[in-house]
């Protein structure tokens, strides 16, 4: 097996970084700490290139950088993202673990069949992390373990042979091994500074002198021992959210925020190879209750851009009665997802907009009422054979014979008489409960060279009344 390791080393920060346009030039820094002495948990780029560090107070980071962004760290944060970037990863592997804080740990090897060889699969992986808006390192190797304490020091690094893995690990500083802190410091007491010294000294001496674990971590690192693992599942909704930090009052300051939702909610449905047909974002205010804009389609979706494109022009139709400060995504109704099929050399022209597409949109201008369609009715009637219906209505099979795609509205004499009879008669005889009807229509080619649907009296041979012309 061939398992790779996703360190995520900055959780927290990178869900805060993700929701700001001005991340990458503005200072920014998680506090945490009592009130008394708040501290930087973490910090940017932007905030390191000005002298800030976690660990420094906020007062003395106020005074390195007076333009400081601050926001206080949510403990639970890297959790939840942790889950959520589990989700995302399913989609390439049914075998997913959490064993790890700030990583995901995956099973590959039968995955490459389908993604490609790891150099691509692996790029894959990091342009869609990169995207998503979290810092990443990757290794792969042959055991979970080795992999996560690989992460720790080397950045797409990829070994396929245990010998090769067992001389990497042998070779990785105590610090930075995987061992718990007083477990790394009693070892660099004892003069060892490379896993390679601790695989040197008697395994019945070293577990005398240290906890059980300590020897369990060192096998399972270097490959002797299995690493057990619980497989995540994803969960059957989603749950978005994106705190704003300030009140918004325009709908166009919605629109980042509404993107990265609904790319998070895209990123979801693949991992778990699904779509959603509805879903609701709540607009949630300080000193008032939540708006609620239902955004229902009507197939199953899960590409950004339309699910953005979609979820915005509902967005600019709603009425927002108090200003924004928070803006929630949630999907509860997740159907299977049946993609599009279409030709291996699709001949569509590049600026044409798929059906679909436009008629989300249109139903996202005009509203649900503007876009009908036409449904069967039991009538042998033409004129009385469709009716319109709601979009979202089926539309339902017609046992009759084949129909003009363009019926006219009233029927019109003929000019000339039919060049040649294709099809016919067919005898229409009903309605006698709103005014009755008796035709014979026949499927006939024009002189102009088109095929028409024409109808004369029961036993006529003459004075044809158009009624439908044949694609």
């Amino acid at each position: 097996m061939r398992w790779a390791c996703i360190l995520l080393p900055q959780l927290a920060l990178d869900a805060v970084l993700r929701r700001r346009r001005d991340a990458a030039d503005t200072p920014l820094a998680l506090v945490a700490g009592p009130a008394q002495r708040r501290v930087l948990h973490a910090v940017n780029p932007a905030g390191r290139a000005r002298g800030l560090r976690p660990g420094l107070t906020l007062m003395a980071a106020r005074a390195l950088a007076a333009d400081l962004v601050t926001f206080d760290h949510d403990p639970d944060a890297p959790a939840h993202w942790q889950r959520f970037l589990a989700a995302w990863a399913y989609r390439f592997s049914s075998q997913v673990s959490l064993a790890f804080p700030h990583a995901l740990v995956l099973e590959v090897q039968a995955s490459l069949g389908l993604f490609g060889p790891w150099p691509r699969f692996e790029a894959r992986l990091r342009t869609e992390l990169d995207a998503l808006g979290f810092r990443h390192r990757i290794v792969a190797a042959p055991h979970p373990a080795a992999a996560r304490a690989l992460a720790n020091v080397h950045d797409g690094l990829a070994i396929a042979d245990a010998g090769a893995m067992r001389a990497a690990v042998a070779a990785l500083p105590l610090r930075r091994a995987g061992f718990a802190p007083e477990v790394a410091t009693a070892l660099s007491r004892m003069g060892l500074r490379r896993v390679a010294d601790v695989l040197a000294l008697p395994r019945a001496g070293l577990g005398r002198r240290f906890p059980a674990d300590v020897l369990r971590h060192l096998q399972r690192i270097s490959g002797e021992a299995p690493l057990p693992l619980a497989w995540y599942r994803p969960p059957d909704r989603f749950d978005g959210r994106v705190e704003l930090g300030f009140e918004v009052e325009s709908h166009q300051a919605l629109l980042f925020p509404l993107r990265r939702l609904t790319a998070d909610l895209a990123a979801y449905l693949a991992g778990r190879d699904g779509g959603v047909q509805r879903f609701e974002l709540r607009l949630q205010h300080e000193h008032h209750a939540d708006t609620v804009v239902g955004v229902g389609l009507l197939g199953t979706e899960r590409e950004a851009g339309m699910l953005l494109e979609v979820a915005r022009m509902r967005l600019e139709r709603a009425e927002v009665p108090a200003p924004v400060r928070g803006l929630r995504l949630i999907a509860r109704e997740l159907p299977a997802f049946a993609p599009e099929h279409r030709e291996l050399f699709d001949a569509r022209p590049q600026q044409s907009m798929p059906w679909e597409q436009l008629r989300e949109r249109l139903r996202g201008r005009l509203g649900d009422a503007a876009v009908q369609g036409l449904q069967v009715h039991a009538d042998h009637r033409p004129e009385h054979a469709s009716r319109p219906a709601s979009s979202q209505a089926p539309a339902g099979t017609s046992a009759q014979p084949p129909r003009p795609g363009w019926l006219l509205p009233q029927a019109v004499p003929l000019r000339a008489a039919p060049l040649r009879f294709l099809a016919g008669p067919e005898r229409i005889e009903s309605g006698w409960w709103d005014g009755d009807v008796r035709r014979d229509y026949y499927r006939v080619e024009t002189r102009q060279g088109q095929q028409a649907w024409v109808h004369a009296a029961p036993g006529a041979t003459s004075e044809f009344m158009l009624h439908g012309l044949f694609a």
